[in-house]
């Protein structure tokens, strides 16, 4: 693919990191709808491309705008461009995440906030089996592009779950995400958008094993049907 990151995006974000209040933005709107603008044609590139791999849902660009009503941060704008790409549920789950930022790039997706009944149909499926998970985060593809698995979790088994069952690091987990970083020079770099859909492959045993899980009840049944 030739596409690459313009680096009018880098130059934006790095005079808002400096000058994050309403006035200096208002002065600049213009150059933002321009930098956005090619921002978000770069991510279509990314979006059309992985529509051609995936079932993905629509095309979905963060808001610069942050939401200050509860948060101790009341810097009104972000200091990031965020790429998010849903799998369609309800037969697919898992979500893509692109992460544009001087100094804190990524390329990254998972399961961000899970629902209750999601988590714990996760956490009886590792309580009962643990070995199909722990193969995927071990494999050497997966290493290669993410370490390890990641995400907030508990300080203690939760509820109704044993402190000492030997998959208590996994069950502890509120969060199951991956995350790959990329320098500056990596993004913009034009072998970058290939490295986001390498990235974004390499996520994919993990995105499909969930996917069973949480579309199968505890003996393997499905949970839905398929209509045609």
């Amino acid at each position: 693919m030739n596409a690459t990151f313009p680096s009018s995006g880098f130059e934006f974000l790095k005079e808002l990191e400096n000058n994050n209040n309403k006035e200096w933005f208002t002065d600049n709107k213009k150059l933002f709808d321009t930098t956005f603008n090619e921002v978000k044609a770069f991510f279509k590139v990314i979006h059309d491309e992985m529509a051609t791999k995936d079932s993905i849902e629509k095309f979905h660009v963060h808001r610069i705008y942050r939401d200050v009503r509860f948060s101790k941060d009341k810097t009104p704008y972000k200091t990031y461009f965020g790429l998010h790409l849903g799998r369609k549920k309800p037969f697919l789950r898992g979500g893509y995440y692109v992460n544009i930022e001087p100094g804190r790039s990524f390329v990254g997706g998972g399961f961000w906030e899970p629902n209750k009944e999601d988590l714990n149909r996760i956490r009886k499926e590792i309580e009962l089996d643990d070995s199909e998970l722990r193969e995927l985060i071990s494999a050497p593809e997966f290493v290669k592009y993410f370490a390890e698995l990641t995400g907030e979790e508990l300080k203690t088994a939760p509820r109704g779950f044993e402190k000492d069952h030997p998959a208590i690091d996994l069950l502890r987990k509120k969060q199951f995400l991956v995350m790959r970083p990329f320098t500056d020079e990596e993004v913009m770099s034009p072998e970058f958008i290939n490295e986001v859909m390498n990235t974004f492959e390499a996520m994919r045993p993990l995105f499909d094993y969930f996917s069973q899980v949480l579309t199968t009840n505890a003996n393997g049944e499905p949970l839905f049907e398929l209509t045609i």
